[in-house]
């Protein structure tokens, strides 16, 4: 299985430095997000500092017309030999239209139509067909040879889509190479609605689901000590509850049998109570989103939480620990190689 580093809002310097690191380390590649900075840039400057997979996870995919997200993931999976993902989401209504000033309904569908432009995008630069393409929201014709880039000597860049319910779920099985799920996850989640639902949308294009990347954020707390580990169960606990706020994800709380969990948070949000809303997230949940324990411990573990459900598992707090100290990547990275190490079955619903 891939074990990647995840990261994000970095100077393009310092990712190049991360790059290096996560290659030394023995991890599978770097996820980078797209929040302060631009994914893309972020890319191109770890594909030139190291020969690893680099993913966005994700690419903000509506304010981009779909050729300027095609463009840039066509040159960057040339500059990477093949080996950069395309991830895209639709992030959410209030940053699409009041900070990108872009439009956002329906965003399912709009979703669908923007990765059919983006393959019919990719087929004329390859030259096997002109651009034609006519779809719901994008209607796309127009590309002289002076504008194409031309073919590339690698496979198109695969496209993998973000997903947390199941309209999504389903639509990612069907049209898309991968699926990112999102880092509030559980493995009641991951087995009663990932899963069933990728398979569903996978059989509509008459595949299957072991022929979809799954790529899966962990919350790790590994440590030397009580106090190491401690820290970093706080520091997933905060992060559930961040993202535990958000009313769509409020049924993976509920499918854990902690209903209003989500609508708790939210009352201490309002006020500001940052604490307040870590603490809805008690040790007993926070079990069910974050592995933790000594170092020795955390592997073993995360082979059986991920074993059948994950092609990939994205260590969330990797990235972070290496801004910390630039040492601590290589014990992080003792856990990858583990992982890689273990001949894992394809997803199974």
């Amino acid at each position: 299985m891939n074990v990647d580093v995840m990261t994000g809002g970095l100077s393009l310097r310092r990712i190049q430095e991360l790059a290096g690191a996560t290659q030394d380390a023995g991890f599978s590649g770097i996820v980078i997000t797209e929040a302060g900075r631009t994914a893309y840039l972020s890319c191109a400057a770890a594909a030139l500092a190291a020969d690893i997979d680099v993913l966005t996870g994700i690419g903000v995919a509506f304010p981009r017309s779909p050729m300027v997200t095609a463009s840039t993931a066509w040159e960057l999976a040339e500059v990477s030999s093949g080996r950069f993902r395309l991830g895209l989401g639709t992030q959410v209504r209030a940053h699409i239209e009041r900070r990108y000033g872009s439009e956002f309904d329906p965003p399912g569908p709009r979703m669908r139509d923007y990765v059919g432009a983006l393959r019919s995008i990719f087929a004329a630069f390859r030259g096997t067909q002109p651009l034609a393409y006519e779809g719901e929201f994008w209607n796309l014709s127009l590309l002289p040879p002076m504008w194409n880039p031309g073919p590339i000597e690698v496979p198109d860049p695969p496209i993998d889509l973000a997903a947390v319910n199941p309209w999504m779920l389903r639509l990612a099985g069907e049209i898309a190479d991968g699926v990112h799920i999102h880092p509030l996850n559980t493995p009641t989640y991951l087995r009663e609605t990932v899963l069933p639902n990728l398979e569903e949308g996978a059989a509509r294009s008459e595949r299957r689901l072991a022929d979809l990347e799954v790529i899966v954020p962990a919350f790790i707390a590994p440590g030397s000590s009580s106090a190491e580990i401690e820290a970093w169960r706080d520091m997933a606990r905060m992060q559930v509850a961040f993202y535990g706020s958000t009313p769509n994800y409020a049924f993976i709380f509920d499918q854990l049998g902690r209903e209003g969990t989500t609508a708790r948070i939210r009352s201490h949000q309002k006020v500001g109570d940052v604490q307040g809303m870590a603490a809805e997230i008690d040790d007993e949940l926070l079990e069910h989103f974050c592995i933790s324990g000594e170092w020795s411990s955390i592997a073993p573990r995360m082979i059986e939480r991920y074993r059948g459900v994950a092609t990939r598992v994205v260590l969330y707090f990797a990235g972070l620990a290496w801004m910390q100290d630039q040492t601590s990547l290589a014990r992080w990275g003792e856990v990858a190689q583990s992982l890689r190490a273990v001949d894992r079955p394809r997803p199974q619903a």
